[in-house]
């Protein structure tokens, strides 16, 4: 059965249609109108090898706020309807990458329970123009709407754009690891039978 998803948003705010394919090659086409953001997005589906599309219109005339937040919950709902009942997935990712002379650790699990727990020590507010402060709001989004328990931490830090790639780099590689189909397992990977 293919694992995708395609779903659309829209509100006085923004209006964002979006699709994922999680058994992708890394593909991406991203307008978001944030430059910085589609960026991260791109890394974030290449290293995930999740096929992702996302078209979004929001109110930039205010600032990214509510793009950015806003295409993290459609994500993290076409997340969570693409890995359905999560029979055969292997649940926990995790990945320690190194950016420069930054450290991130992402480690995720699609546990049905969003929590967010982050350490992200942004040196800068800005990035070029992008808030950094948005790369915390987009994770708590997608926490949320994918149901998925969520740690991100520096280990070392530096630069605040190596910082924010190493962020949605790891994530993605984290990503990939929880939604890999796990031969050993076709079942539910819970003690509980249910996720």
């Amino acid at each position: 059965m293919p694992r995708t998803a395609s779903l659309s948003r829209k509100t006085s705010e923004t209006e964002i249609s979006l699709s994922v394919d999680l058994d992708g090659r890394g593909e991406s086409s991203i307008s978001t109108g944030v430059g910085f953001f589609d960026h991260m997005l791109t890394l974030l589906s290449r290293h995930a090898l999740i096929d992702l599309k996302v078209v979004a219109k929001g109110d930039l005339h205010i600032d990214p706020h509510h793009t950015v937040e806003d295409v993290g919950i459609v994500l993290g709902q076409a997340l969570n309807q693409a890995i359905g009942d999560k029979n055969g997935i292997c649940r926990y990712g995790h990945f320690t990458l190194p950016m420069d002379e930054v450290l991130v650790t992402t480690a995720l699990d699609f546990s049905g329970r969003p929590v967010l727990v982050v350490d992200l020590p942004f040196k800068s507010p800005l990035i070029g123009e992008f808030p950094s402060e948005l790369v915390e709001e987009f994770l708590r989004a997608l926490s949320s709407h994918a149901k998925l328990n969520l740690h991100v931490r520096t280990l070392a830090n530096g630069n605040s754009h190596h910082l924010a790639e190493a962020v949605f780099k790891s994530l993605g590689r984290a990503l990939r690891m929880a939604v890999a189909i796990d031969p050993r397992e076709p079942g539910t990977p819970s003690t509980k039978g249910s996720l």
